[in-house]
């Protein structure tokens, strides 16, 4: 659980998350796992939150059990798959998850 300031200072940001969750019409669940990601660990340079954001989406999706593909999260995002690649496994790292061995 994160504090009302975190909420504060990365609004903007947590306002784009709820746009892409829209796109993708992901479970409130799925939401709220990608807004502990994200918040988990935000990146000081604003140039890699987008990315960031969007790992934290897919990765988010994947662990409320509403996966979408990476494809489809980067489109949603407007970032490449690879940023969501290579970021998605440490987001859940961070958060102390496991990622899937599949």
């Amino acid at each position: 659980m994160h504090s009302a300031r975190d909420r504060i200072e990365y609004d903007t940001w947590l306002t784009e998350l709820e746009q892409i969750a829209d796109r993708l019409d992901l479970s409130s669940d799925a939401r709220s796992c990608a807004t502990e990601l994200f918040l988990g660990d935000v990146p000081p340079e604003d140039r890699s939150k987008r990315a960031v954001l969007a790992a934290s989406i897919y990765a988010g999706s994947l662990v409320a059990g509403d996966g979408r593909t990476q494809g489809a999260v980067a489109d949603a995002a407007d970032v490449s798959r690879l940023s969501i690649q290579t970021r998605w496994k440490d987001r859940l790292a961070a958060a102390g998850l496991e990622p899937p061995s599949w």
